[in-house]
């Protein structure tokens, strides 16, 4: 599972809180022998850190004249130009982009990219 020889013991109750919703008995017994004495029900539920909740890439849709062509793994933050430059290298595109020019770009930030070609 990980490379640690032994589980720090915040992870251990941590995972005891979520198991024991579902193996609540199997829970209890386990929360008992890690040396507490109050019952596991009592106590709060784990609180997410928002710093792990954060993408830092982002799938978009690529589009060619409204008909899904591509998708492409991008950073979260990326910019319009930067979307610009690497839809012209996609093998993906070549056939829908060969001989056309783009006339516009629309881009719905975090989620799709449409090229309209000409």
């Amino acid at each position: 599972m990980t490379s640690m020889e032994v589980r720090p013991k915040a992870v251990l109750e941590d995972f005891l809180k979520l198991l024991a919703p579902y193996a609540p008995h199997m829970a209890e017994e386990l929360w008992s022998r890690l040396g507490h004495a109050q019952t596991l029900a009592h106590e709060a539920w784990p609180v997410a850190d928002e710093k792990y909740l954060v993408a830092d890439t982002i799938t978009l849709a690529v589009q060619v004249m409204g008909k899904l062509r591509d998708t492409i793994e991008v950073p979260a933050e990326v910019t319009e130009d930067e979307i610009r430059a690497i839809l012209p290298e996609r093998g993906k595109l070549k056939p829908y982009l060969e001989g056309k020019r783009i006339v516009k770009l629309i881009h719905v930030p975090g989620r799709l990219v449409n090229l309209v070609v000409k």
